[in-house]
């Protein structure tokens, strides 16, 4: 792709380039880059974890007419300590350890499971449902029929314990959004691309990598 100037933002970077007029997004704060018809809007949420934690999380979307393209990223950074808090006061209040537990590990390594059947329960047909992985993140890729009779391609990764959801919806009978769902990318405190050399699973040593603009 040809090398052309960038605007900065408060939480990311726009760089025009990518084909069909689309813009590669780039946010440093949460680590990413990916490709949006245009600069998306940017909210804080919370989100629900599978074991009803709620985690700061941030919505990047965007949409045109009746189509939009979004990706949510969720921090889990801090689930073995909210885990910890939650199991003290469990045992404090019930006064038996027995009757109290912490899933920290099965809510982080169980939380692309937990987002991809949210997803799926969202849909009125699953047409397509596989792992994948993007830039050697493992992850779910999934391809849905909504009941207006849209599609939705969608994808879960996790990296450095944040969640990445990636939706793309759009009416029936457009074009998919096949350019969004695989055009993630995961990035470095500089802003460099990582590669992984093999598989790279949240939770596990990272293999070696390297990295490219």
């Amino acid at each position: 792709m040809h090398a052309i100037p960038f605007a900065v933002f408060a939480l990311g970077l726009v760089i025009a380039g990518p084909a069909f007029g689309w813009i590669e997004y780039a946010s440093q704060a949460d680590h990413f880059s990916i490709n949006f018809p245009a600069e998306p809007d940017i909210r804080e949420i919370e989100y629900q974890s599978e074991h009803s934690l709620l985690l700061p999380g941030r919505v990047y979307s965007y949409e045109d007419g009746p189509s939009r393209y979004a990706i949510t990223v969720v921090d889990f950074s801090n689930t073995e300590q909210k885990h910890a808090e939650r199991l003290a006061s469990c045992v404090e209040e019930l006064g038996d350890g027995d009757s109290c537990n912490n899933p920290w590990n099965t809510e982080r390594h169980g939380a692309i499971v937990h987002a991809t059947w949210n997803l799926i329960q969202k849909a009125a047909e699953v047409t397509h449902f596989s792992y994948h992985f993007s830039d050697l993140v493992g992850g779910h890729q999934l391809q849905l029929t909504n009941a207006d009779g849209s599609r939705t391609f969608a994808a879960i990764y996790m990296h450095e314990d944040r969640l990445y959801i990636m939706e793309g919806t759009v009416p029936a009978g457009y074009p998919e959004p096949g350019l969004f769902q695989q055009s993630l990318g995961f990035i470095d405190e500089n802003g460099d691309r990582i590669r992984y050399r093999s598989i790279y699973g949240n939770g596990f040593p990272p293999p070696p990598s390297f990295t490219y603009r």
